[in-house]
């Protein structure tokens, strides 16, 4: 994705629009690029599930907590408030460890290293507390998880488990946190708006390349489209 750079007289509500219709975009590039779960092996389907997650049980609160201390706004911050006393109330990531435990599919170190790398580097740009990308950031991905609980939920029924709070959850709630993190962009490019030559994508790209990590190993010779 090439970098998006701010123009000072553009009005925020105008370019959180613009910035909305690229990560739409950009959810859809990866969505497409995910392989056909109907011709994966068993073993392709546990990776994909472990690799997700030893990357969300640990990590999400972390990214959204990133955002929370980045925001100026009012509006921003009761937002992500809202989505985190969520996440922590209903112990997601206690509901995401039932979903991949009864998926046969906890991770294992060679699970976590697959994702190492890439993570690190998300969790190295969320700490730098870039307000606009992490938002954006967060906002992609909660858009991008919504669509994917299909895709998720899939590769577990076909592992024997007839688990589904997380997916059945996920599928729903994010469409709302997904709207309510574009509104706190909105909120946040009128009183803190970004350099005007930032990369606003920079956190997306990363990100994507994060679950790209997540499904690379199921790109072989069965039929499945390459990452």
């Amino acid at each position: 994705m090439n970098a998006t750079t701010l123009n000072p007289q553009t009005p925020s509500l105008s370019l959180g629009m613009s910035i909305q219709q690229q990560v739409d975009d950009s959810i859809s590039d990866l969505l497409a690029s995910l392989p056909d779960p109907k011709k994966l092996s068993a073993e392709q389907r546990r990776g994909i599930i472990a690799r997700y997650s030893a990357v969300l049980e640990g990590n999400f609160i972390y990214w959204m907590t990133g955002a929370l201390l980045s925001v100026r706004s009012e509006q921003a911050r009761s937002i992500i408030l809202d989505n985190l006393h969520e996440e922590v109330r209903d112990s997601h990531p206690e509901m995401l460890r039932r979903f991949t435990l009864a998926a046969h599919a906890f991770p294992t170190d060679s699970d976590a290293m697959a994702v190492h790398r890439d993570l690190t580097k998300v969790r190295l740009f969320v700490g730098r507390l870039s307000t606009v990308q992490l938002v954006i950031m967060m906002g992609f991905f909660e858009g991008f998880i919504q669509k994917f609980m299909s895709f998720l939920a899939y590769l577990a029924g076909d592992q024997g488990s007839a688990e589904r709070e997380y997916t059945d959850v996920h599928g729903v709630c994010d469409i709302a946190h997904t709207e309510g993190l574009f509104r706190a962009l909105d909120s946040e490019i009128s009183l803190n708006p970004p350099d005007p030559e930032a990369n606003l994508f920079e956190g997306v790209e990363l990100l994507s390349s994060l679950i790209r990590s997540i499904v690379q190993q199921t790109a072989t010779n069965n039929g499945c489209k390459p990452i």
